[in-house]
């Protein structure tokens, strides 16, 4: 088979962490342009996957439901290795593909064609894809409008990267809005110019259908462009609070608890694994930085996941704990999985652990944990390991919040 690693995978993974995405989050925002290019391509589904150590998130969809899918099941997987689309005219007739359970049962997936989600920087963080049950032709115009909706795909979560920043230093000052506000409108600017492009060339391209939801793109974007006028504006007047704006980045340990649920839920679902998530401290109501801890807490459970056998058990506790006048994030993530050597665990704390294969069969990406550890690092926390070989493995984070 072949090697699912890629060059460069940990500044890969690191540039994803640095967006803070929600998967749970991002629908409302994509799913326009999921609908543009299952109308470009004349497919009956569309989605946007992003992809980090373990799992592939669709995060918005039309003809599928939004899902999560093991990394080494995905197709995009082989997608994100290259700076061209891929396009695969049979899954049935794929090695690689006609035994998975999409092609071989329900929905029975024929065609894909998939688009890199690339960043500036030159990472690609997923991919834009369009599927069928049938025999499709992409021509080289609608291959071209395709790479345009993946180009505003990543334009939408760098605003959505822009906002959350602005969330974050909103709180601590009001007068980081302008400026930020600005990096804001640059790239919204170039959506709406290169939208009008396409739009006046619409009839040329004979995709009229097209021209519809190139008018969304153009609302959407405007709507963005006022809510920067809107910070903006707020500053000038200087008369409401970052609370009457409702700009906290912030979670409490409610909203936690059940975003791990419903994250990590599903994954050890399908594996039969007994999974908890529980709050250890009263003051469950008191509301905390979110940066980075759906990253730091989503590779370690997904890794407590791949690591336990059937039947097993992952668990989660979680505390805030107030120290010097400074609030901790403690999660305790436990499972009875395969365990560690002394060795290993010295490794994933020198940032050096390789990658190895889950209790069934699962493929490893050997950059999981140590990306935990510089995300914690870089936070300024700590991480604690605890692990007896063939037995348990329990994972300690304390994040200042």
């Amino acid at each position: 088979m072949e090697s699912p690693n890629i060059p460069n995978e940990f500044d890969r993974l690191l540039a994803l962490a640095d967006y803070d995405l929600d998967t749970t989050e991002l629908e409302d925002q994509l799913k326009d342009l999921t609908k543009l290019a299952a109308k470009v391509a004349g497919t009956e589904i569309s989605l946007v996957n992003l992809i980090d150590a373990v799992t592939q998130w669709s995060v918005a969809g039309v003809g599928l439901p939004v899902m999560q899918l093991p990394r080494e099941d995905s197709v995009c997987q082989y997608t994100i290795k290259g700076d061209q689309a891929l396009e695969i005219k049979d899954l049935s007739k794929d090695e690689r593909f006609k035994h998975k359970f999409y092609v071989e049962d329900d929905p029975n997936l024929r065609y894909y064609f998939g688009v890199p989600l690339k960043t500036s920087s030159g990472h690609n963080l997923g991919a834009l894809c369009v599927l069928d049950t049938k025999a499709i032709t992409i021509t080289p115009e609608k291959a071209d409008l395709l790479k345009i909706i993946a180009e505003e795909i990543i334009n939408r979560l760098e605003i959505i990267k822009s906002v959350n920043e602005l969330k974050s230093k909103v709180k601590d000052s009001l007068e980081k809005q302008e400026q930020v506000a600005h990096d804001i409108r640059g790239p919204i600017g170039g959506i709406i110019g290169l939208a009008q492009i396409i739009k006046d060339q619409g009839t040329n391209n004979q995709l009229e259908d097209v021209l519809e939801f190139i008018k969304v793109i153009q609302s959407s974007s405007q709507s963005l462009l006022e809510l920067a006028d809107q910070i903006l504006s707020t500053k000038a007047k200087g008369k409401k609070t970052p609370e009457q704006l409702n700009l906290q980045n912030e979670y409490n340990l409610q909203v936690l608890q059940e975003k791990l649920k419903n994250l990590y839920g599903v994954q050890a679902e399908q594996k039969k694994i007994n999974f908890t998530v529980e709050i250890t401290s009263k003051n469950f109501e008191t509301r905390f930085s979110k940066v980075k801890l759906l990253q730091i807490l989503g590779n370690l459970i997904s890794n407590a996941i791949k690591f336990t056998p059937i039947g097993g058990s992952v668990s989660i506790l979680l505390s805030l704990e107030e120290k010097n006048y400074i609030n901790s994030l403690r999660a305790i993530i436990s499972d009875t999985g395969t365990g560690m050597t002394v060795e290993q665990i010295e490794e994933i704390l020198n940032g050096e652990s390789q990658t190895t294969k889950g209790t069934s069969g699962e493929l490893g990406y050997g950059f999981g944990l140590p990306l935990v550890k510089h995300l914690v690092d870089g936070l300024g926390g700590e991480m604690k390991i605890d692990s007896e070989f063939g037995k348990y493995s329990t994972f300690e984070v304390n994040i200042p919040v």
